[in-house]
């Protein structure tokens, strides 16, 4: 990192430990990789402290052994302490005092101790730890001593002051403070001690399979590697929301790529090891040893030298005409050995001294290319170029060949090597089988070596000036991967209008007057326009749903085709909303449909309801979900309602929409206005005289009705029409049976048959007693086929023999937020703010366990599935076991 930042940010955050939760929403959610997390064990901490002690010149006689007794003395507290504490500095300190008193050394050594103890608190400074539940409490009940101390480090030199990570924070544990030159001070002392701590160790990472995506996936953040797949610092806007989807991804691809090239490596080594001997005992077998007269002779002529190999063969052969090599095997065979010496070479170190890098981009014009690529302040440590406005996925393309054609050479080293090593073929046979290798013939575990080639770039980039190039890229079928950051304009040079825009959004050559209101065209839907390709693994993903967004990563990179990730990425200029809103704005987003999560996975299977979900979209069945609107009367009373959150509230919101609404004075409230939910459920004939508005609250909390421009309304049809037609793709539309209808009508007419006869017969007395003949006769069968979609409703549960269902101790909850927002219809708060479990079938097996898997308190028990038909239940089963 060159550029320091402390110059253009005013404020700070402060992180307070002891409200901390570890939910891990700041440091996922900051665009500056600024506000890092990290796990060390207490050992690890001491050994960093004493180093810095040392590294000043300071000579230490008792601290080493020392520490070790604070360690036992320091957990010794803890377990004594309350649980709500948990700020580790004053029972740190406590336990050194202790240790100072109980250290039973000469009074005469007793002042060494302490001062020793007087650098160590100074090397250590004002850095904070936290006990928190996930890391050191869980921990310790499971194995003594296993706990680790977590902290959350500001750094000085990327951090701009934008507090998104306070806005996201919803437990007060990160507070604003004025910036001093004192407090510049402490930060950059306590970032210091940060950069000195070793990395989380992967015991406190609380992924089991990154792969198979089990596991809290953000706590890959916690691993310095990850954290820093972007170093920042470079010249963004404040709170930017391109680049926290960016960061979670090379973060994605880091975590992905690092434990990979680790095992190739173990295994380069190990066949290089076993290609060397085999040449050895290949040359070896050359000699004639069975001539003992030879060799006892030659060893008796060099008893006074050094005997060598080849001074051992030139005796046994002199005279003779001894065992000719095969001059081209071992030609072939030596440069076998050196391209993988060298493949080693550039996996572990190359010319950068860094290893191979874990990806490349390949960015158009637009922010992410000016912001990153002002040299010496580029972000990305990895391979970058960029070439014209409208050319990434065409240059990717070719970059990829280029690419695998390496690739492919490296792959093809190794597989010679291994049919030569297992002595079947002649080096000839082995060379022509693979004088045609491509990247086409590569294995899974090959393919998922290979550093992804990924086009970057903006809306304007990819719907617009460049999308022939994208869509040629698609088609292709080539496995390259395509981010698109979409700000719904072109951010990068004044916010003109772009076909990513939603109608009446206001922006340059989109104005709002008199003549023009507003952008008037429907929005361009990249997501669907790349599904119907049939090609590509398709995302349309938000950051303020992490966890979607990175599992969605994770598959995209994995699969052997094109991949397209098309994410909700706020603008603060052009969106005019504030620097720490891009969370909350791409979260109202999703949930207002401006921007559904959608997965589409063609290997999932041959039709659209196979393989488009919808996972992780809110109240699916709906066209709104519902929020809580909080006001006050006038006389201070406080009241609620729950209201649809429509296109038009998300839209409320934003400046770029302002132009679209008025808001309308009290008195003048009449029955002619009607909520715009309600509104655009008429016929347009039945709206005549009728004004669409929505509700608002103002600065003192009191209620607004807001009316909503005409633009505004066909933008919010046009959003749940888009709503209804993903839906509809995705197999979860309501399905009429014919059939059922054709059962109920009969089976009606039958039962009113029957009482009109029962009446005629016994007189209307009989009545009571058919009906309640009928009631107790069953339906025929169920109607409605179950539907074979993904992210709404379930295929007809089979029965589940011994069901049990999920529980939650509820007492131990931290209100991290995680299974609430998984489903909220299965898990909510109780008057404590304490989860508890209110519906156990109102979502899927995987709902459970992925709440299990990121409740940071560790106290969601997943049961047993309810529905035993649940796709994939095995591996849930297998994946709920550690948490039962």
């Amino acid at each position: 990192v060159y550029r320091d930042m402390t110059m253009i940010r005013f404020e700070y955050p402060v992180w307070v430990p002891d409200k901390c939760t570890a939910c891990s929403d700041c440091f996922t959610i900051c665009p500056d990789s600024a506000i890092p997390g990290l796990v060390n064990s207490a050992t690890e901490v001491f050994e960093t402290a004493i180093k810095r002690v040392e590294g000043k010149g300071r000579e230490v006689k008792h601290l080493r052994r020392a520490v070790r007794t604070v360690d036992k003395k320091l957990r010794s507290i803890a377990d004594a302490a309350e649980s709500s504490i948990l700020d580790a500095r004053p029972l740190l300190q406590q336990a050194i005092n202790d240790t100072i008193a109980d250290s039973g050394l000469p009074e005469a050594q007793l002042p060494e101790l302490q001062q020793e103890f007087d650098w160590f608190r100074e090397a250590v400074g004002d850095f904070k730890f936290s006990l928190v539940a996930p890391y050191y409490q869980n921990k310790e009940k499971k194995a003594k001593g296993s706990g680790g101390l977590f902290s959350i480090t500001i750094n000085p030199y990327t951090c701009k002051g934008c507090m998104e990570c306070v806005a996201v924070c919803q437990d007060d544990a990160l507070v604003i403070a004025k910036q001093t030159p004192v407090a510049i001070e402490m930060l950059r002392k306590d970032w210091g001690f940060w950069l000195d701590l070793p990395s989380t160790a992967n015991d406190y990472i609380r992924i089991d399979d990154m792969d198979e995506k089990v596991g809290a996936l953000e706590t890959m953040l916690l691993d310095k590697k990850a954290y820093w797949s972007m170093d920042c610092g470079d010249g963004a806007c404040n709170g930017c929301g391109e680049k926290t989807s960016l960061h979670l991804f090379t973060a994605t691809v880091t975590t992905l790529m690092q434990p990979r090239v680790k095992k190739h490596l173990e295994m380069l080594s190990s066949l290089i090891q076993k290609l060397e001997q085999h040449i050895r005992l290949k040359l070896a077998g050359t000699l004639d040893l069975g001539n003992v007269a030879a060799v006892e002779k030659a060893i008796a002529e060099h008893q006074d030298l050094n005997l060598t190999l080849s001074t051992l063969s030139g005796a046994l052969d002199k005279g003779t005409a001894g065992n000719p090599l095969d001059a081209d095997w071992l030609k072939w065979v030596t440069r076998l050995l050196d391209s993988l010496k060298k493949l080693k070479w550039k996996y572990s170190e190359g010319t950068t001294q860094r290893g191979r890098a874990d990806l490349g981009f390949v960015n158009a014009t637009g922010c992410t290319s000016v912001y990153g690529s002002t040299y010496p302040y580029n972000p990305y440590p990895f391979p970058w170029t960029s070439h014209l406005f409208q050319d990434a996925p065409s240059v990717a393309m070719g970059l990829f060949e280029g690419h695998m054609a390496k690739m492919a050479d490296g792959f093809k080293s190794i597989r010679m090597a291994e049919m030569e090593l297992d002595g079947k073929l002649d080096h000839e046979t082995i060379e022509k089988e693979h004088r045609y290798f491509k990247w086409n013939k590569f294995t899974e575990e090959e393919f998922r070596l290979c550093p992804p080639v990924v086009a970057v770039g903006g809306d304007g980039a990819m719907y617009d000036i460049g999308f022939q190039n994208l869509s040629r890229a698609l088609a292709s079928g080539m496995p390259i991967k395509v981010f698109v950051v979409d700000t719904q304009v072109y951010s990068n040079t004044g916010g003109q209008a772009c076909t990513s825009g939603f109608i009446g959004q206001v922006s340059d050559m989109a104005p709002h007057g008199q003549a023009w209101r507003g952008k008037q065209e429907t929005r361009k839907e990249m997501a669907l326009i790349s599904m119907a390709h049939r090609t590509t693994f398709t995302v349309n993903g938000a950051i303020s749903n992490y966890t979607h967004l990175i599992e969605s990563y994770i598959d995209g990179l994995n699969s052997r085709r094109p991949a397209l990730w098309n994410i909700y990425a706020p603008c603060q200029p052009e969106h005019a909303i504030p620097d720490d809103a891009s969370e909350m704005q791409s979260k109202m987003a999703v949930e207002s449909r401006a921007y559904p999560l959608m997965v589409f996975d063609p290997d999932a299977g041959e039709t659209w309801e196979e393989c488009l979900s919808l996972d992780g979209n809110p109240a699916i069945d709906e066209d709104w979900p519902n929020y809580t609107l909080q006001y006050e009367e006038e006389d201070g009373t406080k009241r609620s309602m729950e209201m649809p959150m429509t296109f038009a509230d998300f839209a409320l919101t934003e400046g770029r929409f302002r132009k679209n609404f008025r808001m309308a004075p009290r008195d003048t409230w009449n029955d002619n206005m009607i909520t715009i939910a309600e509104f655009i459920e008429l016929a347009e004939e039945d709206r005549e005289g009728l004004y669409p508005f929505i509700w608002a609250v103002d600065k003192k909390r009191h209620l607004m009705r807001v009316i909503c421009s005409s633009e505004l309304v066909k933008s919010t049809e046009e959003r749940r029409d888009f709503w209804h037609t993903v839906k509809g793709l995705a197999g979860l539309r309501e399905q009429i049976d014919p059939e059922q209808i054709a059962r109920d009508v009969r089976a009606d007419m039958a039962q009113k048959l029957a009482t009109g006869l029962f009446s005629m017969v016994a007189g209307g007395s009989a009545v009571a007693d058919l009906s309640a003949l009928a009631a107790a006769v069953p339906n025929m069968p169920a109607g409605a086929p179950a539907t074979k979609g993904n992210g709404g409703m379930q295929p007809a549960a089979a029965a589940a023999e011994g069901y049990e269902a999920v529980w939650i101790e509820t007492p131990l909850c931290t209100a991290c937020d995680e299974c609430v927002e998984i489903n909220p219809k299965m898990f909510a708060y109780n008057d404590q703010k304490k989860a508890i479990v209110i519906d156990p079938k109102a979502g899927s097996y995987k709902d459970v366990v992925r709440a299990a898997e990121k409740c940071t308190a560790d106290c969601i028990h997943p049961g047993t599935p309810w529905n035993s038909s649940e796709k994939g239940i095995d591996k849930l089963i297998e994946r709920a076991a550690k948490y039962q």
